[in-house]
């Protein structure tokens, strides 16, 4: 039991020191998959907060996505598509809008959430996509990894927000 407890002890720092470097870290299981990157920003949550809820601008900051088209708020609905599958449109809803801390959107197979937690002048940033469901195992291999998205999308937002 003890190695087991030293193992997990290895495993969570682990997965603590890449988050504070913008690496991203997925878990897959028989029936979800669930990848989470943080990354610590230069920048307020209320300067972060505008660039990730305008939905005009995402893709000219954000290289991993082609457009979005709606409105990022409560209970609204977007249409996403994404440079992992272009010829999809993500049709999601937005499932919590809490200004400068939280946003969940998503649709019947998943969620992405984002959050932020302000500590002084820096931002922590961890966004986390939980997708799968029952039949989640039939298709789950016809899914790309997110982690080489995740990390660019981090790398796009940070890049936006500390310059401004």
């Amino acid at each position: 039991m003890k190695k087991l407890f030293t193992l997990f002890a290895m495993f969570t720092t682990t997965l603590s020191v890449n988050a504070q470097d913008g690496k991203a870290n997925t878990v897959k299981k028989t029936f979800s998959r669930t990848t989470t990157i943080n990354k610590t920003i230069n920048a307020e949550a209320a300067t972060i907060w505008p660039i990730l809820t305008n939905a005009s601008d995402f893709n000219k900051w954000n290289s991993t996505v082609v457009s979005i088209q709606g409105n990022i708020a409560e209970s609204e609905k977007i249409a996403l598509v994404s440079t992992l599958d272009t010829s999809r449109t993500f049709k999601l809803k937005v499932k919590e809008f809490v200004p400068n801390q939280k946003l969940v959107w998503g649709d019947a197979m998943g969620e992405r959430t984002f959050t932020l937690q302000q500590d002084g002048e820096q931002t922590l940033f961890t966004m986390s996509e939980k997708i799968g469901g029952f039949m989640f195992p039939l298709f789950a291999g016809k899914i790309p990894s997110f982690d080489a998205s995740f990390e660019q999308f981090v790398a796009d937002l940070t890049k936006e927000a500390e310059s401004k």
